[in-house]
């Protein structure tokens, strides 16, 4: 099976920051197709997509704060629509956004202001989703964990999901249910290794170097329809664009994209 794999920026933040096209250019020798963003350098979406079409890289989306989903809605779809996004996703949500029992309107407000955002892109061309960590599995709204609650009370036409399986693992549910029960509503993921260290905490490493079952995520990934695998690695202990490459030659090692 042919799948796109994209990087979500995030990843590599430190080099961006000191060139960000030349760390697309890094991306791209890569072998990734495609890139999320998680801010855009400071570029215009013009400057932007004609160095994304230089490379050879697809904007698959990039990550919106729900404040400017709330308050600049008009000018982060512009700015989309000009770069050839495909999708735009939340990609947290504050406390002060969750569901709290005595003041339900806040999350009543969250769910709109969601809804109208995937209106908004959809007119526009574009996918609008909604991406978690790991509270959507800790909280709950009535007897729903936040996760699902969210995605019941909001259309699916209008807002899909990007699941972060690493997350979802982390938080003790298991990525490949979550990813049958939202088979064909769950376009993109966020793919990612961890493993505990010596103290207890979790570390975010390249794929194949942690203790997720990436293989079985994928071929789970697969069956939901999934068009966008994005790796991502929060933080890394030593280079973060060589943990990026290791992450694509580990994806190339185990047949998941073609070898180069």
């Amino acid at each position: 099976m042919s799948r796109q794999v994209a990087l979500q920026l995030y990843s590599v933040r430190e080099p961006a920051a000191e060139d960000f096209v030349g760390t697309l250019r890094r991306v791209a020798e890569m072998g990734y197709q495609g890139v999320e963003f998680a801010g855009h350098g400071g570029l215009s979406a013009a400057e932007l997509r004609a160095a994304l079409d230089e490379l050879g890289l697809t904007a698959v989306g990039s990550h919106i704060s729900f404040d400017a989903l709330d308050t600049r809605l008009a000018e982060e779809v512009a700015y989309q629509e000009a770069l050839g996004s495909r999708y735009a996703v939340c990609p947290y949500l504050d406390p002060a956004c969750r569901y709290n029992p005595s003041q339900p309107e806040a999350w009543q407000h969250t769910l709109a202001v969601l809804e109208r955002a995937g209106r908004a892109f959809r007119d526009a061309g574009i996918q609008f989703g909604y991406h978690n960590h790991w509270f959507e599995f800790e909280e709950k709204v009535g007897n729903q964990w936040l996760f699902d609650a969210l995605f019941a009370a909001t259309d699916a036409d209008l807002v899909c999901v990007e699941l972060d399986t690493c997350w979802a693992e982390r938080a003790g549910q298991s990525a490949i249910a979550y990813l049958a029960r939202y088979a064909g509503r769950v376009p993109l993921i966020h793919l990612k290794d961890t493993r505990r260290a010596a103290g207890g905490e979790v570390q975010t490493v390249p794929l194949g170097d942690g203790d997720i079952q990436l293989r079985a995520v994928v071929e789970a990934a697969d069956a939901a329809g999934v068009e966008w695998l994005i790796v991502e690695q929060d933080y890394s202990e030593s280079d973060p664009l060589s943990d990026v490459a290791k992450s694509m030659q580990w994806l190339r090692d185990n047949g998941i994209v073609a070898a180069r």
